[in-house]
């Protein structure tokens, strides 16, 4: 526990401030609570900036909504605003985006803001560890604000420069690398890890909250022009990071809980400004490296996991309402936007998924064998969906459902609760400065994956579906075989779990699978 004075300093000013007003002061339940709502919005607020790019790529350049196939294609929501496109005459796109070579110059730009974004995050994470998180993601999301709405402001400054966005989108993705680990370092450093699991899992729906909210605003304010579909999402990031700076509670310790006793030390009264803890209070945490964190057991497989999995979820994010309105079901061609709709139950799914696999691993308190036994089972999902889902709609959504959860159910809880996991790891012997720095490695490796798949499905399906189908299976079975030790080391502690209890006739936990 941190002496008084350095509780009192670190505490957000809206906390002090509401517990002035009140005269008393928050319980740990309260701020757990806080801690979730903010989080949840923050990267929801992360996830609708990051998504106006797909919104607004057709009316940059609308030769993509012709195009056979793009390695970006466009959301089906701009189907909904095509005449208010051609009423404010961008019916001809943007120059320099609708020339010949628009296309690829909106691809160039997805890639290299994924690019920037996946390498940039190995760099957030390493400072996450050693600065103040409130600090870091406040600054993280005012910068994702400031450059996503420069890049809106072409539109008013009549700026027709391929570099001036190109920078503008990385320097973008470079601030929205500071997210992911730092809202998950500090859902970690409140929720233990019995019941985190099942708590992350729902909070991870805040993905597909950002992404839907992201594509309605900026698809409604498109009729004003485009630039307004960046900077109202960026004025509303920014918003969320000023509201993250004033109350966002970094850590217990850092607001004075004692997790025991559900006691404020910093609202004790007491005559003395001695730590409360005698000399403990002077071991000063130190840091862990980048290279040391990927030694830890488990991170490295769990990132390269990670990566295949990534590969398989964001290759349908991109592909699957352009894959269901070229696929005949039932004999009919759906429109682009009744295939967009349909597509969102992937993500539907993939938000039962996330739970599911969270509450399954909290129950079994194993880890790698739920997200392996997750991707085993995407291997013929997959392949059902692509034989039998032209079958009918109803088969279509059903498979597509399923398809999402055990997709998407592996993927959110290694980024989740495994990243939380693996950054208390027992071999760190207590030391809780590398929730950022792990969970940074495992989802910027990841993201690397995300980046290739729908670049190499923009290829292959220009020969054969069938052909995207099976590079999807295999990646899924990659990413289960790569968990295979991890996965009998997990077995492995169970028999000797179950063997010492029937020895004893005392119940007795298993050990963590992940502390190997």
């Amino acid at each position: 526990m941190a002496p008084l004075s350095e509780v009192q300093s670190s505490k957000p000013l809206g906390l002090c401030f509401i517990e002035y007003t009140r005269n008393t002061c928050l319980n740990l339940r309260t701020y757990q609570t806080i801690v979730l709502i903010l989080t949840f919005f923050a990267y929801a607020s992360y996830h609708a900036t990051r998504k106006t790019t797909s919104i607004v790529k057709s009316v940059l350049d609308p030769k993509t909504s012709e195009l056979g196939f793009s390695a970006w294609p466009r959301s089906f929501l701009l189907r909904a605003v095509e005449d208010e496109q051609r009423n404010s005459g961008l019916e001809s796109g943007w120059v320099p985006f609708d020339s010949k070579a628009g296309t690829a110059m909106l691809g160039v730009i997805d890639v290299a803001f994924l690019s920037v974004y996946a390498f940039g995050m190995y760099f957030t994470g390493h400072l996450g560890d050693r600065l103040d998180l409130r600090i870091l993601l406040t600054v993280g999301m005012l910068g994702t604000g400031v450059f996503t709405s420069l890049f809106g402001a072409g539109y008013w400054l009549n700026i027709h420069s391929f570099y001036y966005y190109l920078v503008v989108q990385m320097l973008a993705g470079m601030f929205q690398s500071t997210g992911w680990p730092s809202v998950v370092a500090v859902v970690g450093n409140w929720f233990g890890k019995r019941k985190r699991g099942l708590i992350m899992g729902i909070w991870n729906a805040h993905t597909s909250v950002g992404n839907i909210s992201g594509s309605l605003i900026a698809s409604v304010l498109l009729k004003y022009g485009w630039g307004w579909s960046f900077a109202v999402p960026g004025l509303l990031i920014g918003l969320v990071g000023l509201t993250v700076f004033l109350f966002l509670p970094v850590s217990p310790e850092a607001v004075g809980v004692d997790r025991d006793d559900d006691l404020l030390k910093s609202c004790e009264k007491s005559d003395t400004t001695e730590p409360l803890l005698g000399e403990e209070t002077e071991v000063r945490e130190k840091a862990v490296g980048f290279l040391e964190a990927w030694r830890i057991p488990g991170v490295a497989p769990f990132a390269l996991c990670l990566f295949f999995c990534k590969l398989v979820a964001y290759t349908f994010l991109y592909w699957l309402p352009f894959y269901i309105s070229q696929t005949a079901i039932d004999g009919q061609y759906l429109s682009d936007s009744t295939a967009g709709t349909l597509s969102t139950l992937f993500d539907v799914g993939g938000v039962v998924g996330g739970i599911l696999a969270g509450h399954i691993s909290d129950h079994l308190d194993a880890r790698a064998i739920t997200a392996a036994s997750f991707m085993y089972c995407a291997i013929p999902a997959l392949l059902l969906y692509r034989v039998y889902g032209s079958v009918s709609l109803f088969w279509n959504i059903t498979l597509m459902f399923i398809s999402g959860m055990f997709v998407n159910g592996p993927y959110a809880l290694i980024t989740t609760a495994v990243s939380a996991d693996l950054g208390t790891h027992s071999s760190l012997h207590g030391n809780s400065r590398a929730l950022a720095t792990v969970t940074a490695i495992i989802d910027g490796t990841g993201s690397i994956g995300a980046a290739i798949g729908p670049l190499l499905t923009g290829y292959i399906s220009a020969k054969s579906w069938n052909g995207v189908f099976t590079m999807l299976m295999i990646a899924a079975l990659i990413a289960g075989l790569l968990l295979t030790r991890l996965v009998m080391a997990e077995v492995a502690a169970k028999i000797r779990a179950r063997r010492s209890q029937t020895a004893t006739n005392v119940p007795h936990s298993s050990s963590v699978g992940l502390e190997i």
